[in-house]
């Protein structure tokens, strides 16, 4: 068994999540947020930030933690536990383009119920849902965006 560590971030513009759309040789197809994995001397702000970045292209910041994500899979037949930290990050705009090496043909910013039921992953789903109810306190609070006082 081997342990590993991934960030991503749950990015919000205007209300709206970006998802990614993956099609690995018709073998692996569905939408999933951005993650990626922990690279030597990085921080898990980094992480996610940079992985956010080159997954997606968008600019977006990190506005707070919102909880781990835990599962395992199999690859050559080794165990693989997988940790991800993720974060509620602000979009500044809808730009966003799929990272075609990471066989990534599509993304964009989806409406909550649209989102949720796009997600291939239940563990995503449920961090979508602490993230977003997460964005509606601090937008009820006026904490969001640019009158963001936190």
């Amino acid at each position: 068994m081997t342990e590993a560590t991934s960030c991503g971030g749950v990015v919000i513009f205007r209300g709206k999540i970006l998802l990614l759309y993956k099609s690995y040789k018709n073998r692996y197809d569905g939408w999933v947020l951005p993650k990626g994995t922990v690279e030597a001397g990085e921080s898990h702000e980094e992480t996610a930030l940079r992985e956010v970045k080159e997954e997606t292209d968008a600019d977006a910041s990190i506005v707070k933690y919102v909880g781990k994500s835990e599962y395992s899979f199999y690859s050559f037949h080794e165990q693989i536990v997988k940790s991800v930290h993720w974060y509620l990050m602000e979009a500044g705009n809808y730009h966003s383009i799929p990272q075609k090496e990471e066989f990534f043909v599509d993304s964009g910013y989806y409406k909550f119920h649209e989102a949720y039921h796009l997600l291939k992953f239940p563990n995503e789903k449920e961090i979508l849902k602490e993230a977003y109810e997460e964005y509606k306190k601090l937008k009820a609070g006026n904490r969001w965006g640019s009158k963001r006082g936190l």
